[in-house]
């Protein structure tokens, strides 16, 4: 079974700048009574190294090794897994809209999107999805937009802005390595005369993406605490984050098949 990240208690953790910053961010909340739930699996057959579940609203984090692959289950359907990426042995070089949409030529994350990093180097690979498109244009939300969304009776809660920075806290980082992040089972679609919209969502209770590291890569993902948007009916629910060790490839058996493969089509 999944462990759980919970906190009931405002955490102070250390910064880069040798200051602590203190994370109010409500976490642990319990999704409706009846909400379809789907936990899912590995998307990538291997060694289970790590699984754990992200509570609503909760930040999270973790190292995936070189060749390791992480599969986030939207459990619930709709839930936006904020995220971003950094080279774990030099955090100042992490992941890059830019780069990664000049590379690829498009402006959807999809199957066999390589993630890239400020310098222009893979950090990750998506190598299956099972939602149409993925987002990494949209942003991530904070207590400042969400005022200037809903107004300001919501200006005390707190987004994946803050969620970041209590992360990011944890592992020596701060407010200037919060960068533009991906937006996993989120839709945001480029419309036809540029504008962006962030409307319902194409994921699904048990819907899934799995991406491979190129490098030791640190993962930091906010489990979205939004409450004011319709995208997931107002219900924020669970992530399952499972790293497996991809079983190793036999090229010569492999080899083999594809020579044989040939032959019978010759």
């Amino acid at each position: 079974m999944a462990t759980t990240r919970t906190e009931t208690t405002p955490v102070s953790c250390p910064t880069a700048a040798g200051g602590t910053v203190a994370s109010t961010v409500p976490v642990g909340a319990v999704h409706a009574e009846g909400s379809s739930l789907d936990w899912g699996a590995s998307l990538v057959e291997g060694e289970v190294v790590l699984d754990e579940t992200v509570a609503p609203n909760a930040p999270w984090s973790v190292v995936v090794r070189t060749g390791h692959v992480l599969t986030i289950v939207d459990v619930g359907g709709n839930q936006s897994a904020d995220c971003l990426l950094y080279n774990a042995d030099d955090p100042e070089e992490r992941y890059s809209v830019p780069d990664t949409l000049a590379w690829q030529g498009n402006a959807y994350v999809r199957t066999g999107t390589v993630l890239r990093s400020s310098e222009g180097r893979p950090l990750m690979t998506v190598v299956a999805n099972e939602v149409d498109r993925q987002d990494t244009i949209g942003g991530a939300c904070g207590k400042e937009s969400n005022t200037l969304r809903y107004g300001h009776h919501v200006m005390f809660q707190h987004g994946c802005r803050e969620n970041f920075l209590a992360e990011a806290g944890r592992r020596g980082l701060g407010v200037r390595d919060i960068v533009s992040n991906l937006n996993w089972f989120m839709n945001v679609p480029v419309e036809a005369d540029g504008a962006l919209g962030i409307v319902d969502g194409m994921s699904a209770p048990g819907r899934r993406v799995a991406v491979r590291a190129e490098t030791d890569v640190l993962v930091m993902v906010s489990n979205c605490p939004q409450m004011n948007n319709p995208c997931n009916d107002f219900n924020p629910t669970p992530l399952r984050m499972i790293v497996v060790e991809p079983a190793p490839v036999d090229v010569d058996a492999r080899s083999s098949e594809a020579a044989r493969t040939a032959k019978e089509g010759a």
